[in-house]
C-alpha cells in the first residue's frame, strides 16, 4: 500500500512540472509574438510631432540675440538752386533795362513751367524743377539798390550753398544782348550785386550770369539809360539771349558750372549771338 501511494505521488508532481513548463512556454511565446509587432512610421501618427534637435542657427536663442542688419543711412535732401533775377518792382520799369535780370527769370518760368505766384522775403517766388534738380525761381522786391534783403533772407532760411545761388543782372560793360557766366566775383559798380555782397557777409563766391545792356549814347546818363525801356528791335534780339540764358542754366544745373560756362563763353556761341 504504502508503495502505490509512492508511486501516485511521484506521477502528479510529474504531471505538475509538466503543466508548469508548458504554460511558461506558452506565456513566453505570446510575449514574443507581441514584442516583435512592426512598429508605425510617422505616417500613421499625422498628428504627432517631433521637434527637430537639429534646427538651423537662424532658430536658436543664439542667434535671436544677434541685432538685424542697420538700414543704410540715406543720403540728406537735396538743396535747391536760388536763381534770383535783379529789377525794380512795377509797371513804372517793366522792360527796362535794369529789369533785364527779371525778364531772363521770367523766360525760365516759362520755358520750365514754373508759376512765380508766391510774396515771401520780400520777393515773388517760384519753386519746381529743372531736370530732376530743385530750384527757386527770385525776383526781389525792394528795389534794385536792397536786393540784398531779400536774397539774403532766402539764402539765410533754406541754408542754400553760395554755389548754388545764380544772380542774373544787367551789365553796361558787355555789348547788348551778349552773356557771360562767372564763377565769383565784385560787384563791378552794380548796386544791385553790392547790396548782395553786403548782405552775404561780403562773400563774392555765387556765380552770376551778366546780361549786356551796352553803354549809354553819347554823354547820356548812365542811371537814366538803365531806366529806359528796350525799343522794339532790342526786345526781339533779346529773346535770342533768353534762349541761350535758359540753356545755360539747364547745363550749369544739370552737367556743372564749367560746361555751362563753355557753352556762354565760347566765341562760336558769343557770334551766334550777334
Amino acid at each position: 500500500m504504502l508503495t502505490q501511494k509512492i508511486m501516485k505521488l511521484s506521477s502528479s508532481i510529474s504531471s505538475i512540472r509538466s503543466l508548469n513548463f508548458n504554460s511558461a512556454f506558452v506565456i513566453s511565446y505570446t510575449s514574443f509574438k507581441f514584442s516583435t509587432t512592426p512598429k508605425r512610421t510617422m505616417t500613421q501618427f499625422p498628428n504627432f510631432s517631433i521637434k527637430n534637435t537639429n534646427s538651423s542657427r537662424a532658430n536658436t536663442a543664439e542667434d535671436s540675440l544677434v541685432a538685424p542688419p542697420k538700414p543704410k543711412p540715406q543720403p540728406p535732401p537735396q538743396k535747391p538752386w536760388l536763381i534770383v533775377g535783379l529789377g525794380n518792382p512795377g509797371k513804372k520799369y517793366d522792360s527796362t533795362r535794369h529789369n533785364v535780370g527779371f525778364m531772363m527769370v521770367d523766360a525760365i518760368a516759362e520755358a520750365e513751367r514754373i508759376s512765380i505766384n508766391t510774396v515771401n522775403f520780400k520777393a515773388l517766388l517760384g519753386k519746381g524743377f529743372i531736370g530732376s534738380v530743385p530750384v527757386m525761381l527770385a525776383k526781389p522786391q525792394t528795389f534794385m539798390n536792397s536786393s540784398g534783403e531779400s536774397v539774403g533772407a532766402i539764402v539765410s532760411y533754406y541754408k542754400i550753398p553760395l554755389k548754388q545761388v545764380l544772380v542774373v543782372f544787367d551789365d553796361l560793360d558787355l555789348p547788348f544782348a551778349k552773356l557771360r557766366l562767372l564763377p565769383k566775383g565784385g560787384h563791378g559798380g552794380h548796386n544791385g550785386m553790392r547790396s548782395i555782397i553786403d548782405r552775404l557777409k561780403g562773400s563774392h563766391d555765387f556765380p552770376r550770369l551778366r546780361i549786356g545792356i551796352g553803354r549809354p549814347p553819347g554823354r547820356m546818363d548812365a542811371v537814366n539809360f538803365v531806366l529806359r525801356p528796350f525799343n522794339k528791335q532790342e526786345r526781339e534780339g533779346l529773346e535770342f539771349t533768353f534762349e541761350h540764358g535758359i540753356e545755360a542754366v539747364r547745363i550749369l544745373l544739370l552737367e556743372g558750372f564749367d560746361k555751362s560756362a563753355t557753352y556762354v563763353n565760347s566765341t562760336k556761341a558769343i557770334e551766334q549771338l550777334g
